[in-house]
């Protein structure tokens, strides 16, 4: 140290000033600048005589840290002295408070580091007498200078307000006035500085900074994932049953806070036989009847909430549910037990064998009858089911234990499923025991509790019917073995097989309907033997042996009506193909219109049927009988004379009343006829000259055009009201002039006398000869 002195070091605060501005005392702890230069290593110690030293105070942190560098851990040799003046006069102001207690110091660590100690003061050398190691001095502080002497005021400084921090310059509140006095106004008291050391020792390096006010978050973000969880159940009835009458359904009530919406879901439980899963499907559900939904404020521990009609009650939650609840002010009731299914608790239970000893040995049975089956032979008949049929079968029985096997037999490309086992091996309820039948049930194993009795080798038999599990079969024969067991211990001893062959299938009438009238019988009745009706085959031999051959008869129609009776009519039958057709020739101022009256068609006879139908014939058609012509009637007046020839040349195919009925009306005719011929060489005449003259006449009408030749053919007949084929001369004449027949009347003339049959008769058939229809 030598002779020179060296400043006493400045007492360090025990905690900073703080200023009244907290966003201004903030910055300025932060950055750190509170001590001046006198904090900073390597520089300056003392100004200049003209420059006033800045405040000696520094942060305790820096001074802890400069303290530490120059070697020593221990703390700093200095005690906190109270406010005053640091050194010699001009020395800053120590914003130091007066410590409660100065701890003691090592004598070896009073040395004081150079970066902490004050500067020195104006006016004094730099070799002062050094301070003794050992000895506690607080420094003295010099009078003359300053605010603490006596002397005058030297120093008119302006304190610095001006700093940075981060590089940007901002302004502060000074805390020592003109010349370095403290100014009390912006400190803070003793009380003030507790409160904040002891309350809040984050301002000591900084004032917190205020977090900004958190934007909106929506609900769907802000609640996403989060889901309040109930555990609930809810009964349902069981009706029909006599094992449970309610069950017990548990279930778990999901709200999501997202969207305030629920769905139910109902955990799977195995062998429940019970569509399980999601109950309600994630939605808002309504609360009542006025668009209210329920909301996670409705729901609570051992309460009741309807959905959809169903009630559930819930009994507990989860944590995190409790948990949100509680947060938001709830009161949650005490949790409540899981209500259990109480038919499912019983089928968890173990079953309890019940070990019954029996009379019959069946260990006896079995070493007795082992591999001793009686073999049947079966029939099951299902023919009364749409496309069933008689399928055989076989049917085991076995001694041993009882049971029953049944086996379908195949044939080759039956086209069945290879699967011969009708009925496995088992033993076979005969009858079951009686019991009141509340409800249907169904059940895969019978117990013996629920048989009166099982089907043993006595129930089957050879001719006998058997109902095994529903199904009806018929036993129609038995093996050999067979017959024998049934020999030696029943002493049965009838075994005729039965014979079940296929009976051939009846046959069905088949049951023709009514004709309608439409088209032919024949034609008709294709519609019901074929379903593509082919045309009726037609005997072309008879067709064409019979080609242009017609029978003709006057007919007159049977009628009560005056006007109906004198109407006559032409009834045409075809020997090719046995049709009749009748037309009705047109009378002048008849008020009838006439001709075609009915088509060629077959004509059966009454009281014939459409099995049996019986048509009308050249036989039937005799002079003065009746015909009936679809609900009309005829009676024949006459017939051509070419019926009759047809007749007698073929008289082995017609009855002899039919040909000796045309005789007798043809007889009259053919007298008159012998007669006329008789006279006809008496007036020098010869048919070879009547046709010449009948050829030259119709010549003469071809030239005219004149067709109407039918007039003058019905008007001869029906002056022929006998038939006889003669008329009188005069009245023919008469006749002849009202026709005005377009030809020579000289022709006419002559074949007038040729027909003539003496002197005032007239063949007017002859005549007709030249006028052909």
């Amino acid at each position: 140290m030598g002779g020179r002195g060296r400043a006493a070091p400045c007492p360090p605060p025990p905690t900073l000033q703080l200023q009244r501005t907290a966003g201004e005392e903030g910055r300025k702890q932060q950055s750190g600048f509170y001590g001046g230069r006198c904090l900073k290593k390597g520089r300056k110690e003392a100004r200049d005589v003209s420059e006033e030293p800045r405040s000696c105070c520094s942060h305790p942190r820096a001074r802890q840290r400069a303290w530490n560098r120059e070697g020593s851990g221990e703390a700093p040799p200095w005690p906190s002295a109270p406010a005053g003046r640091c050194g010699e006069a001009g020395a800053g102001l120590c914003s130091a408070l007066p410590p409660k207690s100065p701890p003691p110091q090592d004598p070896k660590s009073q040395r004081v580091p150079s970066s902490h100690r004050c500067p020195r003061p104006l006016g004094t050398p730099r070799g002062g007498a050094p301070h003794a190691l050992g000895a506690r001095r607080w420094p003295r502080w010099p009078r003359g200078r300053g605010a603490g002497g006596g002397g005058a005021k030297t120093s008119f400084h302006r304190s610095q307000t001006l700093g940075y921090k981060n590089g940007f310059a901002f302004s502060r509140l000074p805390t020592v006035g003109i010349g370095g006095e403290r100014l009390y106004v912006n400190q803070l008291s003793q009380a003030e500085l507790d409160e904040l050391s002891n309350t809040r020792p984050t301002l000591t390096y900084g004032q917190a900074r205020q977090a900004p006010p958190s934007g909106f978050i929506p609900a769907h973000v802000a609640f996403d994932k989060k889901i309040l969880k109930f555990d609930a159940y809810f009964q349902e009835d069981v009706p029909l049953s006599t094992e449970e009458h309610y069950r017990i359904r548990q279930v778990g009530i999901y709200y999501y806070l997202e969207d305030d919406s629920i769905c139910v879901i109902e955990p799977v439980v195995k062998n429940s036989g019970i569509p399980q899963g999601k109950l309600i499907r994630r939605h808002r559900v309504p609360k009542n009847d006025r668009g209210e939904h329920y909301h996670w404020k409705d729901l609570n521990r051992g309460m009741d909430i309807t959905m959809y009609g169903r009630t559930y009650h819930i009994v507990d939650c989860d944590p995190f549910t409790q948990a949100f609840l509680e947060s938001q002010g709830i009161e949650l009731n005490q949790p409540e037990k899981m209500v259990f299914d109480p038919y499912t608790e019983m089928r968890r239970m173990p079953l309890r064998m019940y070990i019954t000893p029996s009379d019959f040995d069946q260990l006896k049975q079995f070493l007795t009858y082992d591999k001793q089956v009686l073999r049947f032979y079966a029939m099951w008949d299902d023919t009364n089911s749409m496309f069933g049929e008689n399928r055989p079968y076989i049917i085991h029985y076995y001694l041993a234990d009882d049971t029953v096997e049944v086996r379908e037999v195949h044939k080759h490309n039956d086209g069945r499923d290879p699967f011969p086992v009708l009925i496995r091996r088992q033993r076979l309820p005969k009858t079951f025991v009686e019991k009141q039948k509340t409800f249907p049930s169904c059940v895969l194993e019978i117990s013996d509790q629920e048989v009166l009795e099982w089907y043993t080798a006595k129930d089957f038999a050879v001719g006998k019917s058997t109902t095994l599990l529903g199904r009806n079969f018929f036993i129609y024969d038995c093996d050999e073995f067979t017959r024998n067991f049934y020999r030696d211990k029943f002493g049965i001893t009838d075994f005729q097989p039965v014979d079940i062959k296929e009976k051939p299938p009846e046959e069905v009438p088949q049951v023709i309907p009514p004709y309608n009238g439409y088209g032919f019988l024949e034609d008709s009745l294709q519609n019901c033997f074929s379903l593509f009706p082919k045309p009726p085959r037609k005997d072309i031999i008879k067709m064409l042996e019979n080609d242009h051959k017609v029978l003709r008869y006057q007919v007159a129609l049977e009628s009560p009506n005056p006007e109906d009776r004198k109407r006559r009519f032409i009834l045409s039958y075809f020997l090719s193909n046995d049709m009749i057709s009748i037309y009705e020739p047109p009378v002048r101022n008849s008020g009838i219109i006439g001709g075609k009256y009915l088509g060629k068609t077959r004509v059966a006879k009454p009281g014939s049927t459409t099995d049996n139908a019986i048509y009308y014939g050249p036989s039937d058609f005799t002079i003065g009988s009746t015909i009936e012509v679809f609900g009309h009637r005829f009676v024949i007046t006459d017939a051509d004379e070419y019926v009759l020839n047809y007749m007698e040349s073929n008289a082995e195919r017609f009855p002899a009343a039919t040909l000796q009925s045309l005789r007798d009306h043809f007889r009259p005719r053919q007298v008159v006829e012998e007669t006329a011929k008789s006279d006809v060489p008496a007036l020098g005449t010869s048919q070879q000259e009547l046709d010449e003259l009948i050829v030259r006449v119709q010549e003469e009408l071809k030239l005219h055009n004149y067709l109407n030749n039918s007039s003058i053919r019905e008007a001869l007949l029906r002056c022929d009201k006998d038939g006889s084929g003669v008329l009188d001369k005069a009245k023919f004449l008469s006749l002849c002039n009202s026709l005005s027949v377009p030809t020579n009347a000289v022709l006419v003339n002559k074949l007038i006398e040729l027909c003539s049959c003496g002197e005032d008769k007239i063949n007017y058939r002859d005549f007709l000869k030249a006028f052909p229809s």
